[in-house]
């Protein structure tokens, strides 16, 4: 991929949405061998994606506003490593925001010392395809006891309630809008609730699905 111009992500910035970039995903298999390894894929990200230099930069002259970890598969190891030597780029002017989606079982088995770090601006918790952490018709306990848990012990900017948006986007935990408004939402102890903000997640067969994130605490 080379786009030199990419327009779109300027375009957007423009308006002040920031534009991330997702590391991982729901297939494969993730690993840092060792923290100098971290320190090397973030030198990467930052000359390749961010605000570094690099001659082989697959989008040009656009300088993304930070990483996502959506890390679901592989180890544990060193992407708390990874978390603090990105972080460690927002000195040099720009901010490198850092974001997660994390599976709701808590803590997280993948990133679950790299959110211990407090480095992370947004955390998008996954709250559906787990049955142990997400709502089932006419009981919203497990949902709610695993919300607490996040919001309680992580200390991210803002924590985000993931939900699926219509049947097709996940094999479990899509809630009604009507059980949502008079169920859930009552129950999740926010500070503030704002708009829906849309994601669109393209899965293996490179189809978009659209997830929904439907609250945050902060």
């Amino acid at each position: 991929m080379n786009a030199p111009n990419c327009p779109e992500i300027k375009s957007c910035q423009a308006k002040g949405i920031k534009v991330i970039l997702s590391r991982g995903g729901a297939s494969g298999s993730y690993s840092l061998a060792s923290a100098d390894d971290a320190r090397q894929v973030a030198t990467d990200l930052w000359n390749n994606f961010l605000g570094g230099h690099s001659s082989s930069r697959p989008l040009g002259a656009a300088v993304l506003d930070g990483i996502d970890f959506d890390i679901e598969g592989g180890t544990d190891q060193h992407w708390d490593d990874l978390a603090k030597y990105l972080s460690g780029y927002s000195k040099r002017g720009k901010k490198v925001y850092l974001t997660a989606a994390p599976h709701c079982p808590f803590p997280d088995a993948w990133v679950g010392n790299a959110l211990k770090t407090g480095l992370f601006d947004n955390v998008w918790v996954q709250f559906y395809n787990n049955p142990p952490c997400e709502y089932t018709p006419g009981n919203v306990d497990n949902l709610e006891i695993a919300w607490k848990q996040w919001t309680s012990a992580i200390p991210a900017h803002k924590i985000f309630l993931g939900l699926p948006a219509a049947p097709q986007a996940a094999g479990s935990g899509l809630i009604p809008a009507s059980d949502l408004n008079s169920q859930v939402l009552p129950h999740m102890e926010v500070s503030c609730f704002g708009p829906s903000i849309m994601m669109i997640l393209m899965d293996e067969f490179m189809q978009f699905n659209t997830i929904n994130f439907l609250g945050f605490y902060e």
